[in-house]
């Protein structure tokens, strides 16, 4: 009986998956990978004004227009609620899109429902004010202030393009409308010096938003304001004092206040660009493959779990049914050996785990994301031994190494490589450390990444270059604090430092 009712799951899930019945769709831009169960015409038409958004940042902030070799992907899900019940595991939440900076490949996930209150599609507004916190993350090097790093992803979550391609930057969100009008305003200095954390409930953070929006808005625009950011930020970046930092910058804060009030009565105005802004490259348009396609849903619930072994295990049996139609993919395998191996270490089955990424590599030997994991599992296996030798480490970094070979510009190989040698419990060689610089050089926005290099440059004496790492996530209201507490580290390794030297140099007087 138990046969047969696997057969009949196994052609049911067949008759799901026919190439006929595939709705998943991959677009390939220059810099982005999207996935998305449109229509080829619509998601070839949001993939180019996407790559238009991030031409038009690039344009505003002077950066190369060179294609990314570690390109962001993307997730496009039907409503708003979909995106949320994916972050969330819940339906209700509120929560419309969101980005991960995942140590396994920084991605965003938005939807498709182009509701439109007043100015561009909800849809829109939401991917690209993520877009913008993975652009700022990536490519701009300095530290910034937390009402700033959501007040720059508001201003340009409302670019929008002309039917002939210009950019047009700076319209209102007036999604935040409500809030700013109506609630209960935040004073400029709370505004400046609070984080949105602190706010108790969804209407002051919907409010914080909104001021942030504000300001932002302001200080671009305000010509009495000219290069008033510009300072505030380098003082930031110096190590000003936070309150100091904004008198120094804006003057009074309570003047600040004032003016902010009366710049929301007034008529906002927004730019065009001069010129269309073209969309670098070609964007290609495919169908997925029945076995992409009936596995990329639990990708994504795999990915969007985050450590929530419930829904982990939940995939994970999904997966081990869908082998039954799809056993010759590698990508399957590798989703069900990530779906054990993300499992808590007593629920974890490392048997399972290694047999199917086994499978995988049997399929395909140079999946590279598989050859990083069967490095992990083979660290644990050699982590268990009694008395672990030079040549179980050297069998460790073997497929790592072959992961790196096959795709130089994954920053994931290169993170796990070097990571190796901390598990082994030596000092990283030069090597090791080059590849970690590298991986940081292809994802910054990844903080695993960040803070081994901070240390990896700290411990070689580089406390300037170390510290500058921190403070650039030092304010950052989306980790939890790991960048305070990064530089608070930091700059006690320093003072250490400081000690053994002038020890060193009173000692060698004597």
């Amino acid at each position: 009986m138990h046969g047969i009712r696997i057969t009949i799951l196994a052609a049911g899930l067949a008759a799901l998956a026919t190439p006929a019945q595939a709705k998943w769709l991959r677009a390939d831009t220059e810099n982005f990978i999207i996935y998305s169960e449109g229509n080829e015409k619509s998601l070839r038409s949001f993939a180019e004004n996407l790559q238009r958004f991030d031409e038009t940042l690039r344009m505003r902030f002077n950066l190369s227009d060179a294609p990314e070799p570690n390109r962001l992907t993307i997730y496009l899900v039907p409503r708003g609620v979909d995106a949320g019940r994916l972050v969330t595991g819940k339906s209700g939440s509120f929560i419309a899109g969101w980005y991960r900076p995942d140590p396994e490949g920084s991605y965003a996930i938005s939807h498709r429902e182009n509701v439109v209150i007043k100015g561009t599609p909800q849809s829109q507004q939401t991917l690209f004010h993520e877009y913008s916190h993975h652009f700022m993350r990536r490519y701009a090097g300095a530290a910034f202030p937390a009402w700033f790093i959501e007040g720059f992803a508001e201003y340009y979550s409302t670019v929008d393009f002309t039917k002939d391609g210009k950019a047009e930057t700076g319209k209102p969100v007036y999604a935040r409308a409500y809030g700013l009008l109506t609630m209960p305003k935040i004073p400029a200095e709370t505004l400046l010096l609070q984080q949105p954390g602190a706010m108790r409930n969804s209407g002051q953070k919907d409010v914080y938003y909104g001021r942030a929006w504000l300001l932002t808005h302001m200080l671009y625009n305000d010509a009495s304001r000219a290069g008033q950011l510009a300072r505030y930020i380098e003082a930031i970046n110096r190590g000003d004092d936070g309150k100091k930092a904004a008198v120094d910058a804006f003057g009074d804060l309570a003047q600040l206040d004032k003016d902010l009030n009366r710049y929301m009565a007034k008529p906002m105005t927004f730019r065009t660009s001069s010129e269309p802004v073209a969309v670098r490259g070609k964007v290609g348009v495919v169908a997925l493959s029945a076995a992409e396609d009936a596995l990329l849903p639990l990708r994504l619930e795999r990915i969007s779990a985050m450590r929530d072994d419930a829904r982990i295990a939940k995939v994970r049996d999904d997966l081990k049914a869908l082998s039954q139609v799809h056993g010759g993919d590698a990508g399957l395998w590798f989703e069900l050996a990530s779906a054990e191996w993300e499992m808590d270490d007593d629920k974890r089955d490392v048997a399972a785990a290694r047999a199917a990424v086994d499978k995988a590599l049997a399929i395909d030997p140079k999946h590279v994301r598989a050859n990083v994991l069967l490095g992990r599992i083979l660290t644990a296996e050699v982590e268990a031994k009694a008395d672990p030798q030079p040549a179980d480490w050297n069998a460790v970094r073997k497929p790592i190494a072959l992961a790196n070979r096959t795709n130089p510009d994954d920053p994931v190989p290169l993170y796990a490589y070097f990571k190796t040698f901390l598990d082994q419990g030596m000092r990283p060689p030069p090597i090791a450390i080059q590849g970690l610089g590298r991986a940081f050089a292809l994802a910054p926005e990844n903080i695993a990444t960040r803070v081994s290099y901070a240390f990896a440059l700290a411990n070689g004496g580089d406390f300037d270059g170390a510290l500058k790492l921190a403070q650039a996530v030092a304010f950052d209201p989306h980790d939890g604090g790991q960048g305070e507490q990064l530089l608070a580290q930091l700059e006690a390794m320093r003072e250490r430092s400081k000690g053994r030297t002038s020890a060193a140099d009173a000692a060698a007087d004597e």
